[in-house]
């Protein structure tokens, strides 16, 4: 039986407590090579750019670059028809390339690879408003090993000076070619936003890992280069829905079935079991490890990628530099990381369920706020969330974009609200091009926002106590 098919059979109806609330309708995806376990496991290349943040202009809205995303840029964006007026944007992007986190380097010293950050932060200091310490010294961190600490080692990175994550000077460029970006289409080439940041009417988010703060400091300061400072909005790390961080239970029910024994997801662990014999020959990872390396590939895509996006070879055995990680078992793993990801948010029959669980605060907030705007209420007119990989996916999923994929690093999805003739209208964009969706909706170019507000509304309810009595069981 084809893979596609066995997906479709593979997840019911979670249970009746799962079905009575978010009204989901869960829509497949467009067939893709992304989508293919076989191609995934036994295909060749790789799913997209994997080595350089450029992405040549003839390709760049229609190519996966995991290093750099393409993004909304004056070279692609489509200007509206002019019977139509721009009113609002929201817009949410995954942060710029980085190391890996902690958790991804080979453990043990298996590591080959030493990170040099060395004067490029990150940067950490507290000021007053007003009076003495209004004016500190901003504060970087370089990290160090000591040879007195017989407890390095675990980490696997002896003698780098980086805090890991952080968003490299790559990435920090990146961010700054960003923000530079969008100043050119929504401040120069619309006339949208203001020449100085207003305050007001501007908002930026982060959430509480510093890697999206370091972002915010490139992008913005290309934005609106004169300023000196800036306060971004941030919630708690408690409940956090940018990131996000509040407690779903019910979604991660979802998720853990359609994860579970006998489904597609652990038989692709069977089937790339050959995959992670190369791998762990050279990581010197045991195959009972508790680090999570071998209940997806995310910590190796995290560990290769990183590298491949920064210049660094594959790397090697530290104990047999003959035992390497060759470009052609880096693209599987990239093939396999994707395929999970379009597994998780877009092809298992609820992940559109999961997602609207696991993403519903924000898209709440997203909601209010474009509510807000055709109400006459909200006086905003850009709000701009920097966040993550699973921030991005989610809404991806409970967008049912129609084909899912891993978010790469800058992965961008803007909202533009217009109005026309006393009525209201909405354009979704990812990578800089009006969304595609597997739903009824199709491409979400200039669709009714009240169309648009009632698949919201079948996603996460008419107001917050409906998904937060799903996603605790009340």
């Amino acid at each position: 039986m084809p893979v596609l098919s066995k997906l479709v059979l593979a997840f019911s109806a979670a249970n009746a407590a799962v079905a009575s609330f978010p009204s989901v309708v869960h829509y497949p995806p467009l067939n893709s090579t992304g989508d293919d376990l076989t191609f995934a496991i036994n295909g060749t290349g790789a799913p997209g750019i994997f080595n350089s943040s450029f992405t040549p202009d003839d390709i760049y809205s229609v190519t996966y670059n995991w290093c750099n995303m393409p993004h909304v840029r004056t070279k692609e964006y489509k200007v509206a028809d002019s019977s139509y007026k721009l009113e609002y944007v929201e817009l949410i992007h995954r942060h710029h390339k980085r190391t890996p986190y902690a958790s991804n380097i080979f453990p043990n010293g298996a590591e080959d690879i030493l990170w040099n950050c060395d004067g490029e932060g990150p940067a950490t200091y507290g000021k007053n408003a007003t009076g003495p310490g209004s004016v500190v010294l901003p504060i970087q961190w370089s990290a160090f090993t000591s040879p007195n600490n017989p407890f390095t080692t675990i980490q696997g990175f002896n003698g780098s000076n980086c805090q890991f994550p952080q968003i490299s000077a790559d990435g920090i460029a990146d961010s700054w070619t960003h923000g530079f970006d969008l100043a050119s289409v929504y401040k120069d080439k619309l006339g949208f936003l203001p020449a100085e940041l207003d305050p007001n009417r501007m908002h930026y988010r982060v959430t509480n890992n510093v890697i999206t703060s370091q972002v915010a400091g490139g992008l913005i300061k290309a934005m609106y280069p004169d300023l000196t400072g800036y306060q971004v909005l941030i919630q708690s790390s408690s409940f956090d829905s940018l990131e996000p961080a509040y407690s779903c239970p019910a979604a991660n029910a979802v998720n853990s079935q359609y994860q579970g024994a006998n489904s597609t997801w652990a038989q692709h662990l069977q089937l790339a079991a050959p995959v992670y014999d190369k791998l762990d020959a050279v990581s010197n990872i045991p195959r009972n490890d508790t680090g999570g390396w071998h209940v997806s590939f995310d910590h190796y895509y995290d560990n290769l990628s990183a590298k491949q996006c920064h210049g660094f070879p594959l790397p090697r055995n530290v104990n047999n530099t003959d035992i390497c990680v060759d470009q052609d078992l880096a693209n599987t793993v990239y093939r396999l990381g994707n395929w999970e990801y379009a597994y998780n948010f877009r092809l298992a029959q609820n992940s559109t369920l999961y997602s609207a669980g696991d993403y519903g605060a924000w898209i709440l907030e997203l909601k209010a706020n474009l509510d807000g705007k055709v109400a006459g209420t909200n006086q905003d007119i850009y709000r701009h969330n920097i966040a993550h990989d699973g921030s991005v996916a989610p809404l991806m999923g409970a967008l049912q974009v129609a084909n899912g994929y891993w978010p790469g690093m800058g992965t961008e999805v803007v909202f533009e609200l217009y109005s026309k003739s006393n009525s209201w209208f909405i354009r979704v964009l990812i990578g800089g091009q009006p969304m595609q969706t597997s739903t009824p909706m199709g491409t979400l170019d200039m669709v009714d926002y009240n169309t648009f507000h009632t698949y919201l509304e079948s996603l996460v309810g008419t107001n917050g106590s409906e998904l937060f009595a799903w996603c605790n069981g009340d």
